[in-house]
């Protein structure tokens, strides 16, 4: 065979469909799903992801969009595993929503034809449909750990605003180059529920509450970094609102409902501080939790459930603030937040440094891991057995 014709042999391997040459091969840009992307289920069924992308000039506009999603190689029992997909087309973009049931990884097929031409189509190997959650607060929340987790179960993906990747540390999104508890997190909520599990960090070290505050909100004395605040001529500080209003695009990122909860780890840099007018009261970091609560609630349009951890740990001789721990726990008992786990009883070698620091060593993040799994996913599973 000459080289023309091996050429010509492949191309047709490559870009013809069973029922037709294409005239527009390689023409469908998809952008969602992508990739290793986890869907929030709605149900214990399953749940919805959108389907949105282009096409090029000249697509025919009355096309019939197709799909087939397949696991394991498996298509399922309708012939070959395509079927229509009904869409919206507004000039080059076009939109719909894919019923999907619980679990993965999913395999993603798209194609669209007109007749028995195809006229574009594209893939997505790794597609879920199980829990997506917001991990938010301080260096505890974020990539701070002594020893980098990986997923073990390859279940397990985070979001860095762009793009889905594995769950591997460090979490884009949040500070620090370190481990996280994320990754253990994970793996075990994916064996436990069966299904794949989706981050998105944003956790700053050594964060006050106040400043996670909205902009403008006032306080009366500033906290140990003031990078984020400013004082006012009345002897008042103020939220620069940075951490605020980063939250809430990764709030925004999934859309409204597109993740389960919010998973909140913060406390170190409001208790005990070294220069004492720089430590936060239990009552004013209790107001100033629920404010970025409500507001952010209230920002993004609906009722964010969230878990708020007992945090206010420093190093062996300074494990706790009752006053912090009282204020974070009155959030539970008033219907505001959700029971967090108490990351202050990790002590000894689950710390960094020997125990000698206020991060976490590998046991320990895998153990606060195992903590938070205790906590969150028996409150999911008494929700997903609500009719």
């Amino acid at each position: 065979m000459n080289p023309v014709s091996r050429l010509f042999r492949i191309a047709r391997v490559l870009f013809v469909p069973w029922f037709g040459v294409s005239a527009w091969a390689g023409s469908m840009v998809l952008t969602s799903p992508i990739d290793y992307q986890v869907a929030q289920r709605n149900s214990v069924e399953g749940g919805s992801v959108p389907v949105t992308g282009t096409l090029a000039e000249g697509v025919p506009g009355d096309g019939i969009l197709e799909v087939r999603v397949t696991r394991g190689g498996i298509a399922g029992s309708d012939g070959d595993g395509w079927r229509a997909l009904p869409f919206e087309k507004s000039g080059n973009a076009f939109k719909a929503g894919l019923r999907l049931p619980s679990g993965g990884w999913y395999r993603l097929e798209i194609r669209i034809r007109a007749g028995n031409v195809e006229a574009g189509g594209a893939v997505v190997e790794h597609l879920g449909m199980g829990e997506v959650f917001v991990v938010a607060g301080q260096s505890n929340s974020a990539n701070h750990g002594e020893e980098k987790q990986r997923t073990s179960t390859g279940l397990a993906s985070t979001f860095d605003g762009a793009r889905w990747r594995p769950a591997d540390d460090p979490q884009p999104g949040a500070s620090g180059g370190g481990g996280s508890f994320l990754p253990p997190f994970g793996d075990a909520m994916a064996e436990r529920l069966g299904v794949p599990i989706g981050f998105l960090a944003c956790g700053i070290g050594a964060t006050s509450v106040r400043e996670w505050l909205p902009a403008g909100a006032t306080f009366p004395n500033p906290p140990t970094i003031e990078r984020r605040v400013r004082a006012l001529p009345d002897g008042q500080w103020e939220s620069l609102g940075e951490a605020y209003s980063g939250f809430l695009v990764r709030l925004r990122q999934p859309g409204v409902r597109g993740f389960r909860a919010v998973l909140w780890h913060q406390g170190e840099s409001d208790a005990n501080q070294r220069d004492s007018s720089r430590t936060l009261s239990g009552a004013l970091y209790r107001a100033s939790l629920e404010r970025v609560i409500r507001d952010s609630r209230a920002a993004v349009g609906w009722e964010v459930p969230w878990f708020v951890a007992q945090v206010s740990y420093h190093v062996p001789g300074d494990e706790a603030s009752a006053d912090i721990r009282a204020a974070q726990a009155s959030l539970w008992k008033d219907g505001i937040a959700l029971e967090g786990p108490d990351s202050d009883a990790l002590t000894g070698l689950l710390r960094e440094r020997g125990g000698q620091g206020v991060h976490f060593s590998g046991p320990g993040l895998r153990e606060h891991a195992a903590r938070w799994v205790d906590k969150v996913a028996p409150w999911l599973e008494g929700r997903l057995r609500v009719p």
